[in-house]
């Protein structure tokens, strides 16, 4: 039996916006806004609030993911920039940095289009349960640092390379699961479950857990799962996916931004004691068998199996570094190219300490990188096809040796 990565569970159309300054100032102008306006939690109900949450994040350096009233009010807001349009999504970004180095996989969708038919590689086999085509984008708006913000009363620069994402996708908030997805479990060698974040409705949600509870009845024992959480737009729903999950899942992951939603509080993420108690507390709401917690300065998994995972977390880091560096351009030559860089002498100081504070822990350092203009948007993504990368290349190793096995067995 040929052993797949089977990704998902769903995939978006992405509308990718850098920055522009002299854009952002006539917006700000327009409507007015100054310092006291800016806030991150106030719902996206116009163009304006869109704006100030944009603004907002930005003047902090922070990243997350927002629902908006309406997608027309992206295409509005859009229609300002140059834009690029792109395929987002845990499973497909993943997919897509995999399918760069010779890696295929299978992707579950929720949604499709003529974009999605395009942009997706023939590589990329995809189960989808859409009975109709939909368009519903997704707006992410990166950020870098020295990026100019200016208000009607003062002007402040971003402190740190970020992206915001903001969607209203009614076929993601629904995660219809496809049936076809369980006979791409049977032959999985990994299988990542990410998106759930997006939805909005318990009763609907409970009823998808039922599904996918079912699909992973027929993943093979020796399956990796992984779990991105990703931010969940309503976090009290975050705790009903986890309790049906979490017998299942072997790798919980999470950025530093849903860290700190979990723990209640900033954290300095390189304060080693900060760290080891934000893990700490972490691991308490989510005890999987490897919580893993990515940032820009380390990667630590905490857990029973956190330190078979080493290998995997520096394969994580490397791809999402090289896709910091390249973007959607990298090739495996642009690996080794960011192998040869140094790592984060801080980050590596933490994750030595919160090994020693932290029996069950085990992390690497990210890389330092000095990039003018560096890509910011799916780097959790690829992190995480990073991080399944070592079950792909032991999966794609047994094949060749079963292949070559039966052939070997028809010549005698």
């Amino acid at each position: 039996m040929t052993r797949n990565l089977v990704l998902g569970l769903g995939g978006t159309v992405d509308y990718e916006i850098a920055w522009d300054a002299d854009v952002f100032d006539d917006l700000a102008a327009s409507y007015g806004i100054g310092r006291h306006d800016l806030t991150t939690t106030a719902p996206l109900s116009d163009e304006r609030a869109l704006v100030v949450a944009i603004l907002a994040f930005a003047s902090t350096g922070a990243g997350g993911e927002r629902f908006i009233a309406s997608s027309d009010i992206i295409e509005r807001f859009a229609a300002r920039f140059d834009t690029a349009v792109t395929l987002g999504g845990t499973g497909v970004r993943a997919g897509l940095a995999l399918e760069r180095l010779g890696i295929p996989s299978v992707q579950h969708l929720v949604s499709i289009d003529d974009t999605v038919r395009r942009l997706l590689p023939p590589s990329l086999r995809t189960v989808c349960s859409a009975t109709e085509d939909t368009l519903d984008p997704h707006l992410i708006v990166q950020f870098r640092p020295g990026d100019r913000i200016r208000l009607t009363d003062a002007e402040l620069t971003v402190p740190a390379a970020n992206r915001l994402i903001v969607a209203n996708d009614p076929p993601n908030r629904g995660m219809a699961i496809a049936p076809e997805l369980a006979d791409a479990a049977e032959s999985a060698s990994a299988f990542l479950v990410s998106g759930f974040n997006t939805m909005q409705d318990a009763v609907l949600l409970d009823r998808r857990l039922d599904d996918l509870r079912a699909v992973m009845t027929h993943l093979p024992d020796d399956a990796l799962v992984y779990y991105e959480d990703a931010g969940f737009y309503d976090r009290s729903l975050a705790h009903r996916a986890r309790a049906a999950l979490l017998h299942r899942i072997d790798v919980y992951g999470m950025n530093e931004d849903e860290l700190q939603e979990y723990v209640g509080r900033p954290v300095d993420l390189l304060d080693a004691g900060a760290v080891t108690a934000a893990l700490r507390d972490a691991q308490g709401l989510i005890p999987a068998p490897a919580l893993v917690v990515h940032t820009r300065y380390w990667a630590i998994a905490v857990g029973r199996d956190a330190a078979r995972h080493r290998d995997a977390l520096d394969s994580a880091v490397l791809l999402s570094a090289t896709r910091y560096r390249v973007g959607d351009a990298l090739r495996s030559d642009d690996l080794a190219v960011t192998a040869r860089g140094a790592r984060h002498t801080t980050g590596a100081a933490v994750v030595a300490a919160v090994e020693d504070a932290l029996p069950d822990a085990a992390g690497v350092a990210a890389f330092d990188l000095d990039v003018p203009h560096p890509t910011t948007i799916g780097l959790g993504d690829t992190f995480v096809g990073g991080f399944l990368l070592p079950t792909a290349l032991a999966a794609r190793a047994a094949n060749a040796a079963s292949a070559a096995s039966a052939a070997s067995g028809s010549n005698a």
